[in-house]
């Protein structure tokens, strides 16, 4: 019996339904069959069938792509009842309204890939609320304006993308961030308020195009897993007439707040001088419920990079004349092809060969001008004959003046060299401060030798500037590199008589004894009891039968003093074991996780030093001629939303670089729903 060949059926009429997208029918003899495309079945596919039993076998079909066949037929649906069309940018633009739902067209082909992806059962349906939330969440992670949700070109892009989101205003956006805020806010509560150790707050000032000013709270810790944890606790709107006791007030709220007083070890502040009334408000305050570790002169830290700045800053103010000099002759010599070629020639006759290409400097960036003095200093000599070929050429230095711009170039190339390595990573170890600052130090004291009294002079005001700094830094700074298995205090011996000469013994003594005072501190209050459970177990317990124990201090005198003398003993033998290889590989915070079994109290105090932040600002601050700047669309919003998504923008984003997921930015599965 011969087999009739499968023809593709000819079409009487159109197949309006969106169901044949997944069909293809065919006729075999006079019967028509409906063939899936996706696993190839027959199921009939006469007129008189109708299409119910299609859609349900596509929402059966396990081979089928995962089109939301649901969606499919609501704008099947709706098609009825608006006019159908996919909206362009210039329709959009003319119509400031609602964009109206747009036409899907679906390939019927399918990638293998696709095909073989398991998937459950159900249909996958539109979650409006959960969409909201990440629109809201994408524009706090990358710093968006609110306002995006009102733009033309958004509400076509996201007509086109999905059709069932709703759009939304700019307040409800707003509203969804604060949700997130509050949502966030409660995880950093607890990842807090779960920590065994302390915390270092940073107090840094923010400001605006506006002039406006902003307090910047950060806890700085490292958790239980040894890692540096950063964040950001509040960003308060200051108004104008605050005043130092009214920013002691507005810490000492944010810590109560938080419930962080307790914990508190230290605080960063962004500059070097100021703020020592509001330090002795708020450690006067702390003092009152707990005495402040080593009675407070480990408490006020300042930003060594805002030190650095503030010195190539005076530096700079004391050479303007020279640096503006620079700066015309430069721009003299590259304001025409024929001036650059004559500037050539006489650099050729001079054997300069121009490896480094004059530039001017930027003037938001203090690196640029001290490379702006560098590539000049190399042309020195053909700008000294450049004056005797140009008559017009009126910005010529003279000797002494060459001789202040390369000592000066000197000067600032150190402290640029040390400004890469603070902000070399986004969260240093206060360990890594000690042997830059005190390379500073000594260069500093050398260079007030200078017998050139111009160069003395400014040498002199730099180190006054840095005195004040290390009066106040130096200790933690010193103690966290003790605590460097790599330094001990080996490093304090090396560099103390550089720097004090014959009084180093001295100011090494009172290093160590520091060091041991504070290991004295942390193994009482580690094994101190409290009062009210001291001696809840025990015979004596027993004995007293809920009497009062006489004997209870006993107990807490020799639990003391046993554990005081085994952490004494530990540190001991920390500092007498040899020092750890110096290799680039080292990591201190996985030094100390391996080695807490052994030095239990010991790696306590070492957590909540290292954790210390010695400087608050990164690279893209550091070199910049202005501090930390808030942008036009944060500023101009309310005080709780600005500080909702500056906040929650820090949390979100140290989030994903912990987890390294790309949740943010990447499609979460639909989810589904049963039938």
């Amino acid at each position: 019996m011969e087999i009739p060949v499968e023809t593709p059926a000819k079409k009487p009429k159109r197949l309006t339904s969106v169901v044949w997208n997944h069909f293809e029918r065919v006729r075999k003899a006079d019967i028509c069959y409906a063939v899936c495309v996706h696993c190839k079945k027959k199921l009939s596919g006469s007129s008189n069938s109708g299409t119910t039993h299609l859609r349900n076998h596509l929402l059966r079909c396990l081979k089928r792509s995962n089109y939301d066949v649901s969606q499919i037929l609501a704008a099947k649906r709706k098609r009825k009842e608006t006019t159908v069309a996919v909206v362009t940018y210039e329709e959009g633009q003319r119509k400031e309204e609602t964009v109206n739902p747009v036409t899907f067209k679906f390939d019927q082909e399918v990638k293998k890939e696709e095909a073989t992806m398991p998937i459950n059962l159900g249909s996958v349906r539109f979650d409006q609320e959960r969409s909201r939330l990440d629109l809201a969440r994408m524009i706090m992670v990358h710093g968006y304006p609110l306002a995006m949700v009102d733009h033309v070109g958004f509400k076509i892009f996201v007509k086109n993308l999905q059709p069932l989101f709703e759009t939304l205003t700019n307040s409800a956006v707003e509203l969804d961030c604060m949700t997130i805020y509050a949502k966030e806010k409660q995880k950093v509560y607890e990842a807090i308020h779960n920590l065994h150790g302390r915390i270092t707050l940073s107090a840094d000032i923010w400001t605006s195009s506006e002039n406006a000013r902003y307090l910047c709270l950060t806890a700085f810790y490292i958790d239980e897993d040894w890692k540096l944890q950063k964040k950001m606790l509040n960003f308060i709107t200051l108004d104008p007439s605050h005043t130092d006791d009214i920013l002691s007030e507005v810490v000492i709220k944010s810590l109560t707040d938080w419930a962080i007083d307790r914990k508190l070890f230290s605080m960063t502040f962004d500059h070097c001088t100021g703020y020592d009334e509001m330090i002795f408000r708020i450690k006067d305050w702390l003092s009152q419920n707990r005495p402040l570790l080593k009675n407070g002169e480990l408490f006020d830290v300042r930003c060594a990079v805002q030190l650095l700045k503030s010195i190539v800053f005076d530096v700079m103010e004391a050479l303007r004349d020279v640096i503006h000099k620079v700066r015309e002759s430069i721009r003299h010599v590259k304001s025409s092809q024929l001036a650059l070629g004559k500037f050539n020639e006489i650099a050729q006759q001079v054997a300069i060969s121009g490896e480094r290409p004059l530039i001017l400097d930027c003037g938001q960036q203090w690196s640029s001008t001290y490379l702006m003095l560098e590539a000049a200093l190399d042309y020195r000599g053909a700008f000294c004959l450049l004056e005797e070929h140009d008559p017009s050429y009126t910005f010529a230095l003279s000797e002494i003046e060459w001789d202040h711009a390369s000592a000066i170039a000197g000067y600032i190339k150190l402290f640029v060299e040390v400004t890469n390595v603070f902000t070399a990573n986004k969260c240093s170890t206060a360990n890594l401060y000690f042997p830059e600052i005190c390379d500073i130090h000594i260069q500093l004291i050398d260079w007030c030798k200078n017998p050139d009294n111009f160069l003395s002079d400014i040498a002199l005001k730099m180190k006054e500037k840095f005195d004040k700094y290390w009066s106040k830094c130096s200790l933690t700074l010193a103690i966290a590199a003790i605590l460097d298995p790599r330094f001990k205090m080996k490093l304090v011996e090396y560099y103390y008589p550089q720097i004090y000469g014959s009084d180093a013994s001295n100011q090494i003594k009172e290093i160590s004894d520091a060091i041991r005072e504070l290991s004295n501190e942390y193994a009482m209050g580690s094994s101190s009891l409290d009062p009210d459970t001291a001696g809840t177990s025990g015979s004596l317990t027993s004995i007293s039968s809920g009497t009062r124990d006489r004997l209870r201090g006993f107990d807490k005198f020799l639990h003391e003093t046993s554990q005081n003398h085994n952490i004494t003993s530990n540190l001991e033998k920390y500092l007498e074991e040899p020092v750890f290889p110096r290799n680039y590989d080292f990591s201190i915070l996985n030094w100390w996780k391996v080695h807490t079994p052994r030095y239990p109290t010991l790696s306590m105090m070492a957590r909540d030093i290292l954790g210390v932040p010695a400087s608050t600002l990164g690279p893209e601050v550091a070199f910049n001629n202005r501090g930390k700047v808030l942008d036009q669309d944060r500023s101009s919003l309310n005080p709780a939303a600005r500080e909702a998504l500056v906040c929650g923008q820090d949390w979100l984003r140290v989030e994903t670089e912990e987890t390294n997921s790309p949740h943010i930015y990447t499609a979460v599965p639909l989810s589904m729903e049963s039938k």
